[in-house]
């Protein structure tokens, strides 16, 4: 569909206005236009740019919850903590299923395996009852197919054979595990079903200004990429779904609002490692008792994430140096065969996970908890922290239930579609790289003119899947600008510059290098 033009909202009322357009935002827009509510949803970005195309892209199964960082008698004194871990891990292994059976394309399954050491924080058995209770906890149609390996086979497990101390391993928790193949995309189809269900959206529509009116709100938005350009439009509900832009929205109707976000900044490093430990990966405790992984990704493998606190610009968040380096010393720590360096590195990416402010979480809240903001002020305005994408399909029931109790539903309910939108098959079209026939110029041309995107950044990273890819076609970028120059107007100039806007962008955020190419990673072990 056509993205409307920012005039045309210009006077306009809405049932509830979604403001921030990442995974949570989107299925709020989805579902509240599904329940039968008249629906705005902006963001000040694209669709999908912000933390929730930056995760570590694992649709995992809710481990992660069930491991305290310290032991499982962490747990026994902190029944509470129990509490919201199996809350999580239920939501986490109910998403995982939803979208693996509705929506399959947009997810690829892994085999994934947790090494339990002699002296490590976790015993044999704990580690499979937390895998029983994530069995119990999830539906039987998606499984993990939990198994337990002894020492002797890990030796022939991909990738689990390069562990460190071998005469330490007690053995491997093996699972199903399963990761988003295209988290950008799943968003954009939620926006797209959002509005084929008459909800109103708008991309790179940024709100400058929010008051209060009558019993609702006045939002004041503004196009970034059009400056002077502006509307007023009014909602009875607001919901602020920003993101690790919570606090900024907030400030905007009162200035000094209680903080929401503590925001902590992941970060990651793609290499290639050779050809048999495709589709394997690994989960385990770091030497700081944080998570950390190593997970395949389209014939590559990433390890990640760092977990540091970041006050930083949230429009500018980017690797350093200094997490490259320790990103690889933990790698090495984990899989000291496979002999990191920086010249193995393809490209990297970090992100910030929106988390709650609370003094009793140092690093943020991770428990997804919706604030209302009547407290600060802010009657008929609601916040989402720390709703991971992972269970962001749940997030826009819970915001119906929250608009409910405010508003009634003025249109007859309809049924959104989870399935993955397909572009029309056009095989005459030829492909825009060489060695990847599966996107095609008409792909990007039907992206240009019907899913709201305007720039070569949105077409190539959150409509067709060649960011995040060795490369990330910044040799073929230019054939890109100019396959979509006539559906988008663009001159020579513009061309140009959409393709050096292109090219800086994934040199300055992913460390692509347009000049060399990364070394594979040979392990010791299969050297001669």
């Amino acid at each position: 569909m056509t993205r409307p033009a920012l005039g045309e909202l210009d006077g306009r009322s809405f049932d509830v206005a979604v403001i921030g357009a990442g995974a949570n935002g989107a299925s709020a827009a989805q579902h509240l236009a599904a329940a039968g509510y008249d629906v705005l949803l902006v963001d000040k970005g694209d669709y999908g740019s912000g933390s929730s195309s930056r995760s570590s892209r694992l649709l995992h199964c809710g481990l992660r919850y069930l491991a305290p960082g310290g032991s499982m008698w962490d747990f026994v004194r902190h029944p509470n903590a129990l509490r919201i871990a199996l809350t999580m891990a239920r939501k986490a292994m109910e998403c995982r299923a939803q979208l693996v059976e509705t929506a399959p394309e947009r997810t690829q399954k892994l085999n994934f395996c947790f090494p339990i050491f002699d002296g490590g924080p976790y015993k044999p058995w704990q580690v499979s009852l937390a895998m029983r209770l994530l069995e119990h906890l999830g539906p039987s149609s998606v499984p993990l197919d939990y198994r337990h390996l002894g020492p002797k086979e890990v030796a022939h497990t991909p990738l689990a054979r390069w562990l460190r101390d071998q005469d330490k391993l007690r053995g491997l928790a093996m699972f199903r595990e399963y990761r988003y193949e295209w988290p950008e995309r799943i968003i954009a189809d939620a926006v797209l079903d959002a509005e084929r269900m008459g909800a109103v959206a708008r991309n790179y529509t940024a709100v400058t200004g929010m008051a209060k009116a009558g019993d609702g709100w006045r939002l004041t938005l503004a196009d970034p990429t059009a400056p002077g350009t502006t509307a007023a439009v009014g909602a009875k509900v607001v919901l602020n779904m920003a993101g690790i832009w919570i606090d900024r929205v907030n400030a905007l109707a009162k200035p000094g609002a209680t903080r929401r976000i503590n925001g902590t900044k992941g970060s990651h490093i793609v290499v290639r490692l050779p050809a048999d430990c495709a589709e394997y990966g690994i989960a385990t405790i770091n030497r700081e008792n944080e998570p950390f992984y190593c997970i395949p990704w389209r014939g590559l493998h990433f390890f990640g994430p760092t977990e540091t606190l970041y006050d930083g610009d949230p429009d500018d968040v980017r690797v350093t140096d200094d997490e490259v380096d320790w990103l690889i010393d933990e790698a090495n720590h984990m899989l000291p065969a496979l002999g990191l360096r920086r010249q193995h590195v393809i490209f990297s990416w970090a992100g910030v996970r929106p988390l709650g402010a609370d003094p009793d979480f140092p690093k943020g809240k991770r428990s997804r908890e919706v604030h209302d903001l009547a407290a600060d002020g802010m009657p008929g305005v609601y916040a989402m922290t720390a709703g991971p994408i992972m269970t962001h399909r749940s997030a826009g029931p819970e915001m119906i239930d929250i608009v409910a109790s405010k508003v009634a539903p003025r249109r007859a309910r309809q049924t959104p579609s989870y399935a993955a939108a397909a572009f029309p098959d056009n095989q005459n079209s030829p492909p825009l790289l060489d060695h990847d026939t599966r996107v095609k110029l008409s792909d990007l041309k039907f992206a240009a003119t019907r899913e709201h995107a305007t720039s070569l950044i949105d077409i190539l990273f959150r409509r067709v899947p060649v960011g995040w890819t060795e490369g990330m076609a910044h040799a073929e970028a230019l054939k890109a600008a100019q396959a979509v120059a006539p559906e988008l107007g663009w001159d020579q100039q513009r061309i140009d510059q959409e393709v050096r806007a292109y090219r800086a962008h994934i040199e300055q955020f992913y460390r692509v290098d347009p000049q060399g190419r990364a070394i594979d990673v040979e392990p010791r072990s299969a050297r001669p």
